[in-house]
């Protein structure tokens, strides 16, 4: 594996599933770490959340891409978004499930609300294929150390 990237990035596009006639544009981030093997995120720009006053959704075709606060991070196990490339999964607050056309819809819930995204497939299987070749399916757990995690998480 030398010569692969600790870190993949690849920025995808979403629909933001407002009403049934009504949704806006999104630019995701999604993140694998070979440092958080078991692990992917979702980043959303700062414009997006629900704590500021403006709402990006009048703003016009697509937000301003420029950062105005914190990105939005969600993060969720890489197996969830890869059974539900299949069929419908996840328990909890993220939820993965095949849609016709080949598209994949992500559902977010939180205190504040639920968010529907709809993703196209392929974009979301390429990035899997990507982190698989950083850390193949099924050796997540080869090279952790316990002891490191236990320690960082007790600070």
């Amino acid at each position: 594996m030398s010569g692969t990237p600790a870190v993949i990035d690849q920025l995808v596009h979403a629909r933001l599933l407002l009403t049934t006639h009504r949704s806006a544009p999104l630019r995701v981030t999604l993140r694998y770490r070979a440092d958080d093997p078991l692990a992917l995120r979702m980043l959303f720009p700062a414009e997006y959340t629900l704590d500021g006053d403006e709402d990006p959704w009048n703003a016009g075709p697509e937000p301003d891409p420029a950062p105005t606060g914190t990105e939005i991070e969600w993060v969720f196990a890489r197996h969830l978004l890869a059974a539900g490339l299949d069929l419908p999964a996840g328990l909890g607050d993220v939820h993965v499930r095949p849609a016709a056309g080949g598209w994949t819809m992500v559902e977010l819930r939180s205190a504040e609300g639920t968010a529907l995204l709809r993703f196209e497939s392929a974009a979301l299987s390429r990035f899997l294929w990507r982190s698989y070749v950083v850390v193949p399916e099924g050796q997540e757990l080869r090279g952790l150390d316990p002891d490191r995690e236990l320690a960082e998480l007790l600070g």
